[in-house]
């Protein structure tokens, strides 16, 4: 039964981490750029570890009961993805700001984290995912198998943005050109819009 508990939780929580989004878009930026990777990769994979703790042990039931404590982060949410989208609209179109390496222009530890919390934080399909769906299967788990869930969706995530991170610089080379960091910071820019527009749509209903 633990072994079985952990493959639900592993298979659970890698069909919904592998989806472009706009953390995911974060941590591939900044793997690219070899700024702070191993920081932000270790507090994304933590962040999953604790959300879907609290969501198996009942934080779950707690947030499903209020509502407006999910609006307000649905609102907040597609505040800061427009905000990093027009951002990264901006790196686009002056791309003589735009190299990788060590010439790129990095940034702090202190803020490279701050968006990192942003995007884990403040995004509220991470809880949708990790409290409310992935906390409510691990908690009809039997008692003795619900920590082998939660370890196995938590390694899950660590072996996803470790892959993504450190994997990332395998494509360097072609981002030491400008013209590359503009495609992507487009399509970073498309993303974190279109994601924001289906937050602000949700928000209205």
């Amino acid at each position: 039964m633990p072994g079985s508990a952990f493959i639900t939780g592993f298979l659970l929580s890698a069909t919904l981490i592998v989806v472009i989004g706009a953390q995911n878009a974060f941590v591939l930026r900044q793997g690219i750029r070899r700024q702070h990777v191993g920081a932000i990769v270790s507090f994304c994979a933590l962040a999953d570890l604790l959300l879907i703790a609290a969501g198996v042990a009942g934080l779950a039931a707690v947030l499903g009961s209020l509502p407006r404590l999910t609006s307000l982060l649905t609102v907040l949410g597609a505040g800061f993805l427009i905000w990093y989208g027009l951002s990264a609209l901006t790196r686009a179109l002056h791309p003589r700001t735009l190299y990788a390496g060590a010439d790129a222009q990095p940034l702090s530890l202190r803020l490279a984290m701050a968006q990192a919390a942003g995007f884990t934080l403040l995004n509220p399909h991470v809880y949708l995912d990790t409290v409310l769906l992935m906390g409510s299967i691990g908690a009809r788990q039997p008692p003795d198998a619900r920590a082998w869930f939660i370890g196995g969706a938590a390694a899950a995530s660590g072996a996803w943005f470790t892959s993504l991170g450190y994997g990332a610089r395998l494509l360097a080379p072609l981002f030491a050109r400008p013209r590359s960091w503009r495609i992507l910071d487009t399509l970073v820019s498309l993303t974190m819009l279109t994601l924001a527009a289906l937050l602000v749509r949700q928000a209205l209903r």
